[in-house]
């Protein structure tokens, strides 16, 4: 699960950034950040029924030559390759968004990045609206533009990753060294093929800024910082296809039809 050497040359420039010079923690938080401002996180395809897979070469496809953000599968995915083809160690980590509440059934419904470096670090640019440079691998608080996040300890021995408060997931729980290949593909399916999946029912879309991000759910465009939300409607499929372009840069195909569905989802039509 690497990238070529043309591929590589394609991300870096896709995110704006050179090889790094050195595999430290500095290299890599600034290619954390650079991909999470380049990338729109990007849950479209679960919502549209279109395909979708985990499988980074895929997500390469997609992202960089399609234009296209990613979810965190994707995001991470194309992410931990990139890494990888670079020279950095990394383990690509099982997570599970919402255990806290939903108990072992989610397991397998994230990807996160473990990254050894001069000691682990948590690398993830799948969760959404989380932190935009990776962190230490260990329980402790954290502070990303002026969000607050934390690592814990669970009682049954995980790690549970925190969001903040504002956060779209409150969290998820993950063990440094476990991962599951076969059980994200399952949860992948569930995630976008079941009506009951929050991803089938409603859209959503974000990206990072430098004080926060942006945020489409359905048709409320939200625009976050650590202190303020402020609100906007998108009245019709011309300014949803403005939006898509102008705010998240990303290339979506048949954005009338992406209008019709978020419209028929107000309706409370079934999808």
């Amino acid at each position: 699960m690497t990238l070529t050497s043309g591929q590589l040359d394609a991300y870096l420039a896709r995110i704006g950034v050179g090889r790094p010079v050195s595999l430290d923690v500095d290299s890599l938080s600034r290619l954390h950040r650079a991909h999470l401002m380049a990338f729109t996180w990007d849950a479209l395809d679960a919502f549209m029924g279109w395909p979708c897979s985990i499988a980074p070469a895929t997500a390469f496809a997609k992202m960089v030559e399609g234009r296209r953000g990613g979810w965190c599968y994707e995001m991470n995915g194309l992410f931990g390759a990139a890494l990888t083809a670079l020279g950095f160690r990394v383990t690509r980590l099982c997570g599970a968004v919402d255990r806290e509440v939903m108990g072992d059934l989610v397991i397998g419904n994230h990807l996160a990045l473990r990254v050894d470096l001069d000691r682990p670090y948590l690398a993830d640019v799948g969760l959404g609206d989380a932190i935009v440079e990776p962190v230490p691998l260990a329980a402790g608080p954290i502070s990303d533009r002026g969000f607050e996040f934390s690592i814990v300890p669970t009682d049954d021995g995980w790690l549970r990753f925190k969001n903040h408060a504002r956060g779209m997931a409150h969290s998820f729980d993950f063990q440094p060294d476990y991962s599951d290949e076969a059980k994200m593909a399952a949860t992948l399916c569930w995630l976008t093929q079941d009506p009951g999946s929050p991803f089938t029912s409603a859209l959503a879309l974000i990206l990072h800024t430098e004080n926060g991000y942006v945020a489409l759910k359905n048709d409320c465009l939200c625009r976050v910082t650590a202190d303020s939300v402020s609100e906007q409607r998108i009245t019709s499929a011309d300014h949803l296809a403005d939006t898509f372009k102008t705010i998240f840069n990303i290339d979506v195909p048949k954005p009338d039809h992406v209008w019709e569905k978020i419209q028929a989802v107000g309706r409370g039509e079934a999808a």
